[in-house]
């Protein structure tokens, strides 16, 4: 009998009816169908909406330069979070594709070192040009892909553009030091050459936008790059290795394997980890993940950047515009269905507006749109039914533990048996119990309230983590107070913006549990480039540092 993939979401889409009987044995998300039902017609109209769906994307990747055998002959199938339909089959690679790839980046390294850093830019420029050109084809499969709404996907594809031009200024600006030394007839000065081979493990998240913060950096630095994605996002992956391949042939003269991608499981990742010829790992994910890599890397002496676990605070004061504050609650906690490192999951307010900015948020909450992400809804789907799973556990442990639970339900059910979709959720809670202090990577926003600020920094502070936080207030002792060494111990600290949304321009990362790495703007470039201490003797003497006589 034929195996029938996913029909629920065909009976929900196209409206038809179907009730099973005894001879229909559901397997979790397949059919096996009787004979009879078949002949009723209603398998070869699934066929066709199945395959309508797969051709969508089909054509996404050919449009994007991506191979059909690419996405078509593997044995790992790729579903959209949308509805949870197969839309792609990818091979995984292995340990022994991992070393191949290492050994040609390395071999790459040794030619690309030597061409001049602003030569370097230039291919990264026409990235971002071809990047221009395939923006919206990209943006659409991020969202498929990623389940992220319209307008997300397209800002990650700029934000891969945006870092492309930040990369290309970047190309003249590898500035060193001069250095005066105490010595006469002598000068001394700092110099910064390329690392090697730089590894990138990205999450579903950010599927696309991580990869570019590291990769245009790593090549004006001097760096080939090879890229191991998540297993559940490897068709942007794909997409953007075509792109960059169509950039490297209008570029010209260039080693063939400056950036290689890598599609694999936790083999692959462990044998990019571990390789001494991968000087620098940079990697994405939870903080479980990190106390994995981190230690692995340095085992090696090698370096990484970890960007791991966010727990990001608001302290909403009591003279803070409520107006702006409960805009900036809404994108920060809700974008992205919860699912950035940056999104907001604890709200610290002051006992004396606690129930107006409650209320305001639930009002706020009512309003927004969940559904498919390419509809006009500000709320998409959670990556799986793991996600899901992890935020209703979280929930009930709020509940448990004394929190007042408001939303946090399935959403849309009968039209997306295998897509999920939740309300947001918020638990008002007595206090910052244990399921407040772990991120839950999900719509949940806890709510704390607090007396005096010196409380509210104490509980912005008291998590293991430390990505990014926020304050919305008009004092500007408060301010000032939390942005000083003594206030927010986050890497990211705002005034009045939300947690989430940072530009590439400055530095991204946090402290303690979030790993302390830093990525995209500011100085980042210098952790893919390798310091050096240079001193000149131009004189006919030979005189020693802090006057030490040898004769």
């Amino acid at each position: 009998m034929p195996i029938i993939p996913d029909v629920a979401a065909f009976v929900a889409v196209n409206g038809r009816q179907f009730i099973p009987k005894r001879n229909h044995v559901f397997q979790k998300r397949r059919l096996w169908a009787s004979p009879e039902w078949i002949n009723t017609g209603f398998i070869s109209d699934f066929h066709r909406f199945h395959d309508r769906r797969i051709n969508m994307v089909a054509e996404l990747l050919a449009r994007l330069g991506v191979a059909n055998s690419a996405h078509t002959q593997g044995d790992y199938p790729v579903y959209t979070p949308i509805d949870g339909s197969r839309i792609a089959s990818v091979t995984l690679e292995g340990k022994e594709q991992v070393v191949a790839r290492i050994d040609s980046a390395h071999n790459a390294f040794l030619k690309w070192r030597t061409v001049p850093a602003p030569r370097r830019g230039e291919l990264v420029r026409i990235f971002g040009e071809v990047l221009r050109e395939h923006k919206a084809d990209l943006g659409e499969l991020v969202s498929v892909e990623a389940g992220k709404i319209t307008q997300e996907g397209l800002g990650e594809v700029q934000e891969m553009i945006d870092i492309c031009d930040f990369a290309v200024c970047l190309s003249r600006q590898l500035y060193g030091l001069t250095i005066a030394s105490e010595r006469p007839g002598h000068h001394m000065r700092e110099t910064w050459h390329p690392l090697g081979v730089v590894g990138v493990i990205s999450a579903f998240n950010f599927p696309v936008a991580v990869w570019a913060w590291n990769t245009t950096l790593a090549l004006v630095c001097g760096n080939p790059v090879i890229w191991k994605p998540s297993e559940k996002t490897p068709l942007t992956a794909l997409a953007c290795q075509a792109l960059f391949d169509k950039a490297l042939k209008i570029f010209g003269d260039a080693p063939a394997a400056l950036a290689q991608l890598v599609i694999g499981d936790r083999d692959a990742g462990e044998a990019l980890v571990d390789d001494p010829r991968v000087p620098l790992i940079s990697a994405t994910g939870s903080t479980r993940m990190g106390r994995e890599v981190g230690p692995r890397v340095a085992a090696r002496f090698g370096r990484s950047i970890l960007e791991l676990g966010g727990n990001n605070a608001m302290i909403l004061a009591p003279s803070a515009d409520l107006d702006l504050a409960v805009r900036g609650i809404l994108f920060s906690a809700v974008g992205t269905a919860g699912q950035r490192c940056t999104t907001l999951r604890r709200l610290i307010v002051h006992r004396s507006i606690k129930d107006e900015v409650v209320s305001r948020v639930k009002a706020a909450y009512a309003k927004v749109r969940v559904g498919d992400p390419r509809e006009g809804n500000l709320i998409g789907p959670l990556i799986d039914q793991q996600a899901f799973s992890a935020m209703q556990s979280a929930l009930t442990k709020a509940r448990d533990e004394g929190g007042q639970v408001f939303g946090g339900e399935r959403q849309l059910q009968d039209q997306y048996p295998n897509g999920y979709y939740v309300t947001p959720a918020i638990a008002e809670m007595p206090e910052q119990s244990e399921v407040v202090r772990h991120e839950t990577f999900a719509p949940i926003l806890y709510v704390l309230a607090y007396d005096d600020f010196e409380e509210a920094l104490r509980l912005n502070n008291e998590v293991p983590q430390g990505l990014s936080s926020c304050i919305f207030t008009t004092d500007l002792r408060e301010a000032e107070a939390f942005q000083s060494a003594a206030g927010s111990d986050c890497g990211i600290a705002n005034v009045n913006i939300g947690t989430s949304g940072a530009e590439i321009g400055g530095a991204f990362g946090g402290e303690k549990e979030t790993g302390g790495g830093r990525e995209s703007g500011s100085d980042s470039w210098r952790a893919y480039m390798r310091r050096q201490t240079n001193t000149v003797n131009y004189s006919r003497e030979l005189p020693l540092a802090q006057g030490i006589v040898f004769d």
